[in-house]
């Protein structure tokens, strides 16, 4: 196959848009979307401060190159969550990460330990709460949105931006559609404006793309990132959301990209107005300041104080701070 725009060798077909690219013209291509992306909804510019979540995979990596390509303030954020199981998945993950900063001089990075702030891995943590034996990812998310905003709020960054993409974003609107979660539906969206509680903006970029597109970009840049995926996200419901998902757009090219922009246009047109009048006001945890809806003191402080107490119980040494 050709690419349609010099008649090369492509490196990726793209069905759902019927385009074949060679990978000097995907590049170009892939980096136009995402700059078109950021424009048409307003994620930010050029003047503010954009900190990127990166993980060591592709998603993550592919962006923070793009962004910095394209001239944005883009430092970068790792939070290492200490997961080894075996495959010392956190550290192998990071060192994807600086090898992506070895040719790249004038990228910034920040890391989080999490054991070392917080006193404790987040395996360590699920396996010592109630909410992380039934469900470690539920812990494991809790923790890194608490740290994306306070990095953001505290090193006054405008956005933080993710790499998640549209087999991410259709599956996750399966899931909340399946259930007719309301709540959730209402709050997808490419761009969450900072709210005045003191929620940073969140944006992500890459919403429209497909997976094999963002690896596809990175293998062509020759992007260095982590194949494995998180030990913790076997049988995830996610997982068999995007399973049956990819049957349909096997059978059915753009199904994905069709259903997630269906999606967008309803809730252009006011298909969930009012639901955010609904949600409960935010205060500040009385314990490290984040904004909360659970009364006096965040899910999050409540969560170490029953890791710190039943480490206690087991003869650990408890750990008093928190990520403050």
């Amino acid at each position: 196959m050709k690419c349609t725009k010099c008649a090369a060798p492509a490196a990726i077909n793209m069905r759902q848009h019927r385009l074949a690219l060679c990978g000097d013209h995907y590049v170009e291509w892939f980096r136009a979307q995402t700059e078109r992306a950021v424009s048409k909804h307003r994620m930010f510019s050029r003047e503010e401060r954009v900190l990127v979540a990166v993980s060591g995979g592709k998603d993550s990596l592919a962006l923070w190159d793009v962004l910095l390509h394209l001239g944005y303030q883009a430092d970068a954020l790792y939070i290492d969550l200490g997961i080894d199981d075996g495959i010392r998945y956190s550290d192998r993950s990071l060192t994807h990460i600086h090898r992506f900063l070895a040719g790249r001089p004038e990228a910034n990075l920040q890391v989080v330990d999490i054991e070392q702030v917080c006193g404790a891995s987040i395996p360590d943590a699920s396996r010592l709460t109630r909410r992380g034996r039934s469900k470690p990812c539920s812990v494991c998310g809790l923790v890194k949105r608490h740290v994306m905003n306070r990095v953001a709020r505290d090193g006054g960054y405008d956005v933080v931006v993710t790499g998640h993409n549209l087999d991410d974003e259709a599956a996750v609107l399966f899931g909340n559609t399946l259930r007719w979660q309301l709540g959730y539906l209402s709050r997808q969206a490419p761009v969450l404006p900072a709210s005045s509680q003191g929620l940073a903006r969140k944006a992500k970029p890459f919403h429209r793309f497909y997976e094999r597109e963002t690896a596809a970009y990175a293998l062509v840049r020759g992007i260095d990132y982590m194949y494995d995926e998180c030990p913790y996200s076997v049988g995830a419901t996610s997982l068999r959301h995007k399973a049956v998902l990819n049957e349909l757009e096997r059978q059915a090219p753009a199904t994905k990209l069709q259903f997630y922009l269906g999606f967008l246009r309803a809730r252009e047109e006011g298909a969930f107005e009012g639901l955010d009048a609904a949600r409960p006001d935010l205060s500040a945890c009385l314990e490290c300041g984040q904004p909360t809806t659970a009364g006096q003191r965040c899910a999050f402080c409540r969560m170490w104080e029953q890791v710190n107490a039943r480490k206690g119980r087991l003869g650990e040494p408890a750990r008093a701070e928190n990520s403050r």
